[in-house]
């Protein structure tokens, strides 16, 4: 596996080999990566959800409820929900997000798969964004797997990072870097 030895290495990535063993045993890293996937995107549209998982005054029992709640609420499988309960009785739900990427990047190197966080001035289009899959994996050679984000600050263009790979071709960066010349 790609990565694997580095991310294993750290905590969340102890977490999260350690649940996405448990999912291969039972069959369903499919679901648990996809109860992952809505739990990111609830961590990132919610500043309250946020809080909770960062505040250490809240007590073990209390956030081990609220975080099943939040479970309950995106429907997530029961493996995922013992999991959360097993995060907030350790005191580790701050570590959650790393512990999603870190689940997602060990899933996608077992089916073979590279990873890539496209950020964007503008949302891209469905087109837009399965053209750029295309070429990406010829790129890569494998297939590849795009996660789209929205990004106002870079004026125009794309970021791409692919593991420790990043292609930065926004206008942002183009004008940081035509001032710097301007300087001398």
């Amino acid at each position: 596996m790609e990565n694997s030895g580095g991310i294993k290495a750290s905590l969340q990535g102890r977490y999260a080999s350690a649940l996405f063993d448990l999912a291969s045993e039972n069959g369903v890293v499919s679901a648990v990566e996809t109860d992952l996937d809505n739990l990111g995107q609830a961590l990132r549209e919610s500043d309250e959800l946020g809080a909770l998982i960062r505040n250490p005054q809240i007590s073990r029992d209390a956030a081990a409820k609220a975080i099943e709640a939040v479970a309950g609420v995106l429907g997530t499988s029961q493996l995922t929900k013992n999991f959360l309960g097993v995060l907030a009785g350790n005191r580790r739900l701050s570590a959650l997000p790393e512990i999603i990427r870190a689940f997602a990047a060990i899933a996608a190197a077992q089916r073979g798969e590279a990873t890539a966080e496209v950020a964007s001035a503008h949302a891209l289009s469905d087109d837009q964004v399965e053209q750029l899959r295309h070429k990406l994996e010829a790129r890569e050679g494998r297939k590849v797997k795009i996660r789209t984000s929205v990004d106002p600050e870079l004026l125009g263009g794309l970021v791409v990072t692919i593991g420790s790979k990043r292609i930065d071709s926004s206008i942002r960066t183009r004008l940081n870097s035509l001032a710097q010349a301007m300087k001398g």
